[in-house]
């Protein structure tokens, strides 16, 4: 068997957060994603695994020098996530009243695709990136 045939999609992505537990709730109540476990590794780090859909996130909190790492970037660990909406206008202004950090202050819109896309970004709890993106 081939690494192509191997892999079959993405398993998960990995956040680190500053704050696991305000990483949690805002990711659960604010965005609907589902907690689905939550594990200490001893002497490693504190993770949780929370679904929506087909799309697993594992937020972890590291060790105290590690946590301090991740607090000091402008973003987090990666670029930014992005989730699928239906109807991106009507995310735009729920996320606006959420009191989140909104990194767009209007809908953006490219021509990729068949028909384009339409999305925003905001800040989450631990500085990454979440972008709501619609297919037109």
């Amino acid at each position: 068997m081939t690494i192509q045939e191997n892999v079959t999609g993405l398993q998960h992505l990995g956040i680190p957060a500053v704050d696991l537990k305000e990483s949690i709730r805002w990711y659960t109540e604010v965005l609907g994603f589902e907690n689905i476990e939550e594990k200490e590794i001893p002497g490693r780090c504190h993770a949780a695994f929370l679904k929506k859909g087909n799309l697993v996130l594992e937020i972890y909190q590291e060790n105290e020098e590690a946590v301090r790492e991740v607090a000091s970037r402008s973003h987090g660990h990666m670029d930014h996530l992005a989730l699928n909406v239906t109807d991106v206008k009507a995310a735009f202004e729920e996320m606006k009243k959420t009191g989140c950090t909104m990194l767009d202050t209007e809908i953006q819109s490219l021509p990729f695709f068949e028909k384009g896309v339409a999305w925003f970004t905001v800040l989450g709890p631990s500085g990454e990136k979440v972008e709501f993106n619609q297919f037109l």
